[in-house]
């Protein structure tokens, strides 16, 4: 996988480098903190409005001396450029799909696996109880601290082909997918062709017919305008992957208990303010595809997604540690 030699191979520079070598960005504790954010979605965006009400919260409890400074709409480049300077420490705090790590971070696999949550309050439990502190925990050997999750709805299928009733429906389409094994195994069961693609990619490459749809949630197919060019959406729902909110672990060490405490608490308190801007903005964005005048599915064979998909639990949480962590989140009322 030539992300996960790409993510390892920073790794082993980062064991390389002196401390020093990060000097121009070490704050003395007893100075003033700036951290620095990065987003690929743009301002107004509930994931970027949820981070800068963390800044906020940073500011107003430690008087201005810790403050954050947010690069959204991509400024800093795409998911995995803005990771790779997250693991270096030039980044400090970084919002990206819990997707984006899949290929490196064995425990993150599980909350991206196809119809694994039965609904959205029993995947806020896991993600927000002790399961979602487990696998945040799990990030920590790779370089990165998880800090917590967010909203991110449900993902669905749309294309520029037609509707998608049926995993026989799909069979020949070319559709984008995040770079995930899952993700690509998972367009692949359903007899899709499964292209990995850059999320700013996306609407011009169906444009053009590169490919004929992708899967994503309602306000990321609004936002993006991929509503202008993939006219048929199918409310399969099959994942929710949810986001995440890491910071590096270079900078991470570099503060103090208390702070660290400070930088966490006001994560999870953010937390509060991205699902009270998600709902806002799901709301906005099924208003705006109505009045378009999209196609919309919304009763799709679900089974047969389910069916179809299942030998994706064999293939990515085989081992018992995974298959322990699916049994445990299956069993959460």
């Amino acid at each position: 996988n030539i992300m996960f030699v790409r993510f390892i191979r920073l790794l082993v520079l980062l064991a390389a480098l002196p401390l020093a070598a990060f000097g121009a960005h070490a704050v003395d504790r007893a100075q003033d903190i700036v951290l620095r954010a990065a987003d690929t979605q743009p301002f107004g965006y509930p994931t970027v409005e949820s981070v800068r009400y963390m800044g906020e919260l940073l500011r107003k409890n430690t008087d201005g001396r810790i403050q954050l400074k947010l690069y959204p709409g991509r400024q800093l480049g795409e998911g995995w450029d803005t990771m790779e300077q997250t693991l270096f420490g030039a980044v400090d705090i970084n919002r990206v799909s819990l997707a984006v790590l899949t290929n490196v971070i064995p425990e993150t696999i599980i909350p991206t696996l196809p119809f694994l949550f039965r609904s959205q309050d029993h995947r806020d439990k896991i993600l927000q109880g002790p399961i979602g502190d487990e696998i945040l925990a799990s990030f920590e050997p790779y370089g990165l601290i998880g800090l917590a999750f967010y909203e991110s709805g449900s993902r669905s299928l749309y294309t520029s082909k037609g509707l998608v009733r049926h995993p026989d429906d799909l069979k020949g389409m070319r559709i984008r997918v995040q770079s995930s094994d899952v993700a690509v195994a998972m367009i692949e069961l359903l007899g899709g062709n499964a292209t990995p693609m850059e999320f700013g990619q996306v609407y011009e490459a169906i444009r053009n017919g590169t490919v004929d749809g992708a899967e994503n949630n309602w306000p990321s197919f609004v936002d993006t305008r991929h509503f202008e060019v993939a006219n048929f959406l199918s409310l399969t729902e099959h994942t929710m992957v949810p986001e995440v909110l890491v910071m590096s672990k270079i900078r991470w060490d570099q503060l103090n208990p208390a702070d660290k405490k400070i930088v966490r608490s006001a994560a999870k308190s953010s937390v509060l303010k991205m699902k009270q801007l998600w709902a806002e903005k799901v709301a906005a964005a099924q208003k705006q595809i109505k009045a378009n005048g999209n196609q919309v599915l919304e009763k799709v064979d679900k089974a047969a997604f389910q069916k179809a998909l299942e030998p994706l639990y064999k293939e990515f949480a085989g081992t018992p540690r995974l298959a322990d962590l699916v049994k445990r989140i299956k069993e959460v009322q």
